[in-house]
């Protein structure tokens, strides 16, 4: 699959790759597993002279001796006798970019924590000594995105303070994606971007792997979920399970009923009968897993509150993989992907409210944008677009069949939030799969 999209990070990375041949630069690349961080980065060096050294876990030496070869063979230089340390590496790196300007990427830069901790702060006593006189451009690639955070903005830590930037890689846009199914099909509906979007959630792994298979609609996409040594049945345990650690058969539990509907706190707590806020607190502020939704215009410190799973395709992976995991461990996949059949439509509903959600967000236009809903679920609003500065809103509902769409229902059930739009210019819309 082409390269797409990125323009603004690529820019950047271009801007930073020339500062740093004046004076070394230190920049560090966070983004969840499967995103397209190493592809952004070694994107933004083509043709030019760069180390990629990925942290496995390994013997500190095992790795020293890989490194070292990737020395030899990209930078032409000669290293003469035994480096067993990253500390004795980094420092003979930061000696050869003083007189030769080079791209050092190392990816999964966390895992050093396993392999010996003491490399972040060896590493900050050569960067500052060194980085003036050195011409390194420094990209530190992560994806443990709690280590990650902990490294880097934790004023605790060694190198808290010393990234020039921060990229925080996101997954594609709706418009990137319609332009990579335009690209590659002419042959798609509505609903096939809609299941596209659900399925992959823009990350660019899970995009190309449908793209090269040719699976663009719903069926052709489940079926290659859901078979014999598929390589999303165990993805949501292969991007989390570090993440979480020991306690993750909890954390689980929490991600597989907030992706089943139920989004509340005490909802959650009335099935695992345990009081879950420290999870929930780490599941949003150290994981960045979920988010906390409230609605438009409720007061600072309100309790009316839902969680969210941000990622879509995790969704998906606890909704139907994770929650059916005995039919899938013994092998029944069409069950499983009869149940993704059934329910798909209504589990949809969620994501094309998100959609639209992103889609007015891409314009630019709007200083708010959110949900509304009243106690126990009444009056839902399914968005409220705010310009606060052109005084005009835009309340909308969302429904996978335009046909059940009613404006004046909208009307009725917005008639409370009036009192916080006055002399607002007030539009009532509805979205359905055709307007996608």
């Amino acid at each position: 699959m082409k390269f797409y999209d990125r323009k603004e990070e690529l820019e950047l990375l271009f801007q930073i790759n020339k500062l740093s041949e004046k004076s070394s630069q230190m920049t560090v690349l966070i983004g969840r597993r499967r995103v397209g961080k190493t592809r952004l980065v070694l994107k933004s060096i083509e043709k030019q002279d760069y180390l990629y050294f990925f942290i496995a876990k390994k013997e500190e030496k095992l790795l020293c001796e890989e490194f070292v070869e990737e020395i030899k063979i990209k930078l032409k230089t000669d290293i003469f006798g035994e480096i067993t340390t990253f500390k004795d590496l980094f420092a003979l790196l930061i000696e050869i970019s003083k007189t030769k300007h080079f791209t050092l990427i190392i990816d999964e830069f966390q895992e050093f924590y396993n392999v010996n901790s003491s490399v972040y702060s060896d590493m900050q006593n050569i960067w500052d000594k060194n980085k003036d006189a050195a011409k390194m451009n420094l990209i530190l690639c992560g994806s443990i995105y709690s280590l990650m955070k902990k490294i880097f903005e934790n004023s605790k830590e060694p190198l808290f303070g010393r990234a020039n930037e921060r990229i925080y890689l996101k997954p594609f846009s709706i418009n990137t994606l319609k332009e990579i199914l335009k690209d590659n099909t002419n042959n798609y509906s509505e609903n096939d971007l809609l299941a596209f979007y659900i399925l992959t959630g823009g990350l660019a792994k899970y995009v190309e792997m449908f793209i090269d298979r040719g699976k663009f609609k719903l069926n052709t996409m489940l079926n290659e979920i859901f078979r014999e040594n598929s390589y999303f049945i165990e993805e949501g345990k292969n991007v989390l399970i570090e993440e979480f650690g020991k306690e993750y058969t909890t954390y689980f539990s929490i991600l597989s009923l907030i992706a089943s509907s139920k989004t509340s706190r005490p909802e959650i707590e009335s099935v695992l009968q345990k009081d879950i806020g420290g999870y929930l607190n780490k599941l949003e502020n150290e994981y960045g897993i979920i988010k906390k939704k409230k609605p438009v215009f409720s007061k600072e410190g309100s309790r009316t509150v839902k969680y969210i799973i941000n990622d879509n395709f995790l969704n998906f992976w606890f909704r139907f993989i994770y929650k059916y995991r005995s039919a899938i461990e013994i092998g029944n996949f069409e069950y499983v992907k009869n149940i993704v059949k059934r329910d798909f439509n209504t589990y949809s509903g969620l994501f094309l409210e998100k959609y639209f959600t992103e889609k007015l967000s891409l314009t630019k236009k709007y200083s708010l944008i959110g949900s509304y809903w009243e106690k126990g679920n009444k009056n839902e609003i399914d968005i409220i677009a705010v310009n606060q500065e052109q005084k005009s809103v835009i309340i909308a509902e969302v429904k996978l069949n335009k046909a059940k769409i009613s404006t004046a229902v909208l009307k009725e059930k917005s008639e409370k939030i009036h009192k916080y739009l006055l002399n607002y210019k007030i539009s009532y819309k509805g979205f359905s799969v055709d307007d996608m």
